[in-house]
């Protein structure tokens, strides 16, 4: 075979696999969407309650709490946070949040407010009862700034 030939060979071979990554990414890709997309930044919240379920999968972790209305009523909510790795980088872990935490969400709520089944936000910071306050990973993705960035945490 020539070295043309060789050549042709490689680099349709390159373009075969660069085609098959990005088909195999692009599922992943479509499923990410920006906050604009699915949260009001006209609609910040901030809830207090008691973790129910967590979600630990990608691309973004789920938070579920029950918060207690001045009414006495509770509401479910799901709180959408960062990818897993991204919250334990921050120091959200698996040992640091589970059933039955109280702890304190500033985000904003979804477009869509009627609560069916459950309420949703995007969480932008977490506090803990002992008063640590730490990132949920919302910024990069469209969400809104709250005069708190810093460089190490935008």
């Amino acid at each position: 075979m020539t070295q043309s030939g060789t050549n042709l060979r490689r680099r349709g071979y390159v373009t075969f696999l660069t085609g098959a990554i990005l088909l195999g990414t692009a599922p992943s890709l479509s499923a990410h969407h920006a906050f604009s997309a699915e949260f009001d930044p006209e609609t910040p919240v901030i809830l207090q309650g008691e973790v129910t379920r967590i979600e630990w999968i990608n691309p973004h972790a789920w938070i579920h709490m029950a918060v207690t209305k001045e009414d006495g009523a509770t509401t479910e909510w799901m709180i959408e946070g960062g990818t897993p790795n991204s919250l334990m980088r921050t120091g959200i872990n698996r040992k640091s949040l589970t059933i039955g935490t109280t702890i304190i969400v500033h985000g904003y709520q979804s477009k869509d407010k009627n609560c069916r089944p459950k309420c949703k936000a995007n969480g932008r910071d977490m506090t803990f009862e002992d008063g640590r306050r730490l990132f949920m990973g919302s910024s990069g993705t469209g969400a809104p700034k709250d005069g708190t960035e810093s460089p190490d945490r935008p």
